[in-house]
């Protein structure tokens, strides 16, 4: 009998690698792993760590897929790479250094490794591609705009699985058409997504990952007149962005913690600090889900998914009670699943290339 195909599928962040063998056309995964990077460059880390870890699963291996946070306008599905997408990333790097850089790095790592295997890349803002000019333009002058400086939207190979797993639950229950339906990624990083007809037409993150809901340690939307007010006062743009990427939402609000679960122990303990990240954080949360239901055209579906979403059953029952007005919708908890949605658009690519030859 032979071995199952499988897809390896890597998910670089800023500070760790996640990393999953994920069988082809199907969901089951013989092996997974995730190791700090701890300072040390990205070739190290899977050169010790992730190359005897896959010893024994080598020969099965059929294709490899990333995460990359970043497509840019252009890079708006999954991609089977070569020289000149390999550019295309490098150009779009500036983007999202923290994330697009270490992806790139271990692209360059598996080439060395193993050249004759195929490479996809999957992107966190193609989901988001379907935006309408109307959703994606900020009011700017054109010189502006044709910077490129648009809103692009992240968490989208999530909120596209929980689209698809809604949608799922929907027909299950006896549902026709697609859900209207708004994902709510929650987690260390929070965005919400308007999905209609199963693609996104609206979203809370915008040009960079720090639009939107308030979030671990990242601010979420901040009115500009304040941060510039900030500058004039002679913070550093270095400084300025420190503090809303690292200092600010739950943590900085709490002034304790950004772990969801430490502020709810603290708050339940009568901590104010911890109760009012928590009040800030829902306000937020259920002020967006109002204005994503608008964006879909209505709401049949809530979805709340990541860390915090798809675990924190208190959290479902407070949005519940304060949308209680809301006449028939249904609220699900989905788990997140990055990985295994790359490896099934890898493998659907890699078969339609190889199909269509």
């Amino acid at each position: 009998m032979a071995p199952p195909e499988l897809v390896l599928v890597l998910n670089m962040g800023s500070s760790s690698v996640k990393a999953a063998l994920i069988w082809a056309g199907g969901t089951c995964r013989p092996w997974h792993g995730e190791q700090a990077l701890q300072g040390r460059p990205v070739s190290q880390v899977l050169e010790v760590w992730l190359e005897p870890a896959l010893a024994a699963w080598w020969p099965s291996i059929r294709l490899a897929g990333h995460r990359v946070v970043h497509g840019g306008a252009d890079l708006i599905a999954p991609t089977r790479l070569g020289p000149a997408v390999l550019q295309q990333l490098e150009a779009v790097v500036p983007l999202a250094p923290l994330h697009n850089g270490p992806a790139l790095e271990a692209i360059h790592w598996l080439t060395a490794q193993r050249p004759q295997l195929p490479q996809w890349a999957c992107f966190d803002t193609a989901f988001h591609s379907s935006l309408t000019p109307a959703a994606y333009s900020y009011a700017l002058p054109r010189s502006w705009r044709e910077q490129g400086l648009r809103r692009f939207g992240f968490h989208g190979l999530n909120h596209q699985h929980v689209a698809a797993s809604a949608a799922d639950q929907w027909r299950a229950a006896g549902g026709e058409k697609l859900p209207r339906l708004v994902s709510c990624h929650l987690g260390a990083g929070c965005s919400l997504a308007a999905i209609r007809e199963g693609r996104s037409v609206d979203t809370t993150m915008g040009y960079t990952p720090l639009d939107g809901l308030v979030m671990a340690s990242r601010s979420g939307a901040v009115d500009p007149g304040l941060l510039l007010h900030q500058l004039r006062q002679g913070i550093s743009p270095g400084l300025l962005d420190q503090v809303l990427s690292q200092e600010s939402g739950l943590l900085g609000l709490s002034d304790l913690s950004g772990d969801w679960r430490e502020l709810r122990s603290a708050a339940a303990a009568g901590h104010s600090g911890a109760a009012l990240a928590l009040d800030v954080f829902r306000h937020n949360l259920i002020k967006g889900i109002g204005a994503m239901a608008a964006s879909a055209g209505g709401v049949d579906v809530v979805a709340l998914s990541g860390g915090i979403g798809a675990n924190d059953r208190h959290l479902l029952r407070e949005l519940q009670e304060a949308l209680h007005w809301w006449p028939a919708v249904t609220f699900l908890q989905i788990p997140a699943d990055e990985e295994g949605m790359i490896a099934r658009l890898c493998w659907q690519g890699e078969a339609e290339l190889t199909n269509g030859r």
